[in-house]
């Protein structure tokens, strides 16, 4: 064995140190994270070859995915279907006004298809007061952050985790107030998670990236969804890399992010063509 000199044993001492150092710090890869799919992307799909279709999710590349409707499937039949798929179905979409009046058998499923989160997929436009009507006030989104803190309890002393999922009028503005400011300062972290759909929340005029930056933590779940603004003036969903949103800023940010499901809610011709496209994308994505 050579000798080693100090100046030499110091330099690659000193080197080794700094790539520890660095390996403690940096956050795992947001896509390294298995592909996921929202199955409502599949909605027009599923009733016609519910079996067929989720083994094209699978050839497709896809592994985990999140229901959104169970399609009159004992939670037997649906487990069954997505083992034999090779699918890990993780999350499910549940509105609001189900989960205030069917939360026992909502978490009965959950458990028996092996879920670890329940999502709202929406408020619904609930209120406080049930006989109201039209767009919920700043007064009723409040009761709706209670809401949200009554029900995520009762899931995690089921051993499961609530979320809430955004579409545009999370981010109203109400009296100076962003409504999406709101339910996260008045939802419980140990109870309430965040599932940013981040092609909504571009589609409203904010940026993922700045809430992703400030509570990262509080956001495991994501729908990679990308957006682009049609002749009619609005935006609409298209393929990832075919639109407006920069996913490798989003997902770079995304230090907390467990799951995420790849969501395409429109398609300009196959959809699994278009939805193979977009498993691709997120493989190639280099973060």
């Amino acid at each position: 064995m050579m000798p080693t000199s100090r100046r030499t044993f110091l330099k690659s001492a000193a080197a080794t140190s700094a790539v520890v150092a660095s390996s403690r710090i940096l956050p795992a890869a947001p896509f390294s994270l298995p592909i996921g799919l929202q199955l409502y992307s599949v909605r027009n799909l599923l009733p016609k070859d519910f079996d067929g279709t989720l083994k094209q999710l699978y050839a497709a590349g896809y592994r985990e995915v999140e229901a959104a409707g169970y399609f009159n499937k004992s939670a037997a039949d649906f487990r069954h279907a997505m083992d034999q798929a090779g699918l890990h179905c993780i999350s499910t979409h549940l509105t609001l006004s189900l989960l205030q009046t069917q939360l026992n058998q909502a978490i009965d499923y959950a458990h028996a298809l092996g879920l670890q989160y329940i999502v709202c997929s929406s408020s619904g436009g609930v209120h406080r007061n049930p006989a109201a009507k039209g767009e919920p006030t700043l007064d009723d989104w409040r009761y709706i952050a209670g809401e949200f803190n009554r029900v995520g309890q009762a899931i995690k002393a089921a051993g499961l985790t609530f979320g809430i999922h955004n579409h545009t009028p999370e981010f109203a503005v109400i009296d100076g107030v962003t409504v999406y400011d709101e339910l996260l300062r008045l939802t419980d972290p140990k109870y309430v998670v965040f599932e940013m759909d981040c092609g909504w929340v571009i589609a409203s005029g904010h940026d993922p990236v700045a809430y992703l930056s400030k509570t990262p933590e509080r956001f495991p779940l994501m729908h990679v969804k990308d957006m682009a603004r049609q002749p009619d003036g609005k935006f609409h969903s298209v393929v990832l890399g075919h639109g407006v949103a920069d996913y490798h800023r989003i997902l770079k940010a995304a230090t907390g992010l467990k799951h995420y499901f790849i969501e395409q809610e429109e398609f300009a011709g196959d959809p699994m063509t278009e939805l193979r496209e977009d498993a691709d994308y997120m493989r190639k994505l280099d973060i």
